[in-house]
């Protein structure tokens, strides 16, 4: 899949907080050259930030835009569908051709019904080392199952394979 900086990419909470949390925030940068963060992603890391959980301010990242929903309709409104993971798949809607970034399985469920193109932070990772802005992701995936990010083995060992890394662990 060919990844345009152009491209209106659309980012859920996770993600950020994870990439955040590992040093590893600027990828977005680096992959897409600038994102766009839903109000509700925005409200559930001052939740998390009030809670005391380490995010990203995403004030300081100029090339980090916030947008809302325009066409209400169009949020899903699906039961235990996160609100952040809700407005991504509505902006998306509303601007058809763009990327989800989201890790929720019943988000991406959702948004694969709606023929939305997504991808996650394994994804974010593999992309990262492909174009040579990484060189090791699998100390990355520690550092992410360390902060707290749940990963089955058998998906490390698909993102190990695609990143060319199995024989490293």
């Amino acid at each position: 899949m060919s990844l345009t900086p152009n491209l209106l990419t659309i980012v859920n909470t996770s993600p950020l907080l994870y990439l955040h949390q590992i040093g590893q925030i600027d990828l977005f940068l680096k992959l897409y050259n600038q994102i766009t963060v839903p109000i509700a992603v925005q409200q559930e890391l001052e939740v998390g930030k009030a809670q005391g959980i380490d995010v990203p301010d995403l004030a300081t990242f100029d090339w980090i835009k916030i947008a809302s929903v325009t066409v209400e309709t169009l949020i899903p409104n699906v039961i235990d569908l996160g609100c952040g993971e809700a407005e991504v798949i509505a902006i998306g809607l509303e601007h058809p051709g763009s990327l989800l970034i989201l890790d929720d399985q019943l988000g991406r469920r959702i948004a694969l019904l709606y023929n939305q193109r997504y991808t996650g932070t394994m994804g974010m990772l593999i992309k990262a080392k492909q174009l040579g802005h990484l060189t090791n992701i699998s100390t990355l995936i520690q550092q992410l199952q360390d902060r707290g990010m749940w990963l089955t083995e058998s998906l490390i060992q698909n993102v190990l394979q695609l990143a060319g890394e199995l024989d490293n662990v």
